[in-house]
């Protein structure tokens, strides 16, 4: 049995508005294998992006626990890289700058952190690019960009939540095209948050579904398409059967 990279159990998040209470998440079981790809759907406002944030440490459950390779999470943890919808680069600073940014925030050593800087954007396709500055980018590169410095300190897991929402159609889907061979390269444990149901049956190892609020898992779907996947898989049956079975859960919301 694939050992967990991150375990969540029994946690819950109730926090004070002005009406009173509420509850964000109620009870919520998930475990990530190690090297294992785990996209999480549901409805806007179920608490998906709370549960990302607590998994990396960011807030802390009202009740259960999280690990994150056996140790507890009581706060953000190099042990897990968080993406989110925009990179947030520095302007001033150019591409090979940006991604080495957590060597100098986190202490690494510099030597070994640029000759990695420089294998990630070779990784992500920006090797020629390492010079320019953010202004130059389109979107989708610099979404690469936040990518690649999120892999700079090598964490163990990935914490991705909606990284392509900002996107057009084309640069999405040129990115899910890139995070796949990010992934089989790299081999990291992730969480991918998504709101695109043919983007999660492409990616993931396996689909978490959320109710509406307050946020539970209520069903967990093993992918069983091949690997690597390609634009075929999209006309590919269980492709689109998944897709289908995946969207009765929205449409009878």
């Amino acid at each position: 049995m694939m050992s967990a990279a991150l375990s969540i159990r029994g946690v819950g998040l109730t926090y004070p508005t002005r009406s009173g209470q509420t509850e964000a998440l109620a009870d919520v079981d998930v475990d990530i294998g190690e090297g294992e790809f785990v996209a999480l759907l549901g409805p806007s406002g179920c608490g998906k992006s709370t549960l990302l944030r607590l998994a990396a440490g960011l807030l802390s459950p009202t009740r259960g626990r999280i690990a994150l390779n056996g140790h507890p999470v009581d706060g953000p943890s190099r042990s897990a890289g968080v993406v989110f919808q925009k990179p947030s680069l520095l302007p001033w600073k150019t591409v090979r700058e940006n991604v080495l940014l957590p060597a100098r925030t986190q202490g690494l050593d510099l030597a070994h952190a640029k000759a990695r800087a420089d294998q990630l954007l070779e990784l992500v396709g920006l090797t020629a690019f390492a010079g320019n500055y953010p202004f130059e980018l389109s979107g989708g590169m610099q979404q690469r960009v936040g990518i690649a410095r999120m892999l700079l300190p090598d964490p163990a897991l990935l914490l991705m939540d909606e990284p392509f929402a900002a996107l057009d159609a084309l640069s999405r889907e040129t990115l899910t095209f890139a995070l796949q061979n990010i992934w089989s390269v790299q081999r990291k444990s992730v969480l991918f948050i998504t709101h695109s149901i043919p983007e999660a049956v492409f990616l993931a190892d396996r689909i978490l579904v959320m109710s509406p609020r307050p946020g539970r898992i209520v069903e967990s779907l093993q992918n069983p398409l091949a690997r690597p996947r390609s634009v075929d898989t999209f006309d590919h049956p269980e492709f689109t059967a998944l897709t289908q079975h995946l969207r009765r859960h929205f449409n009878a919301h």
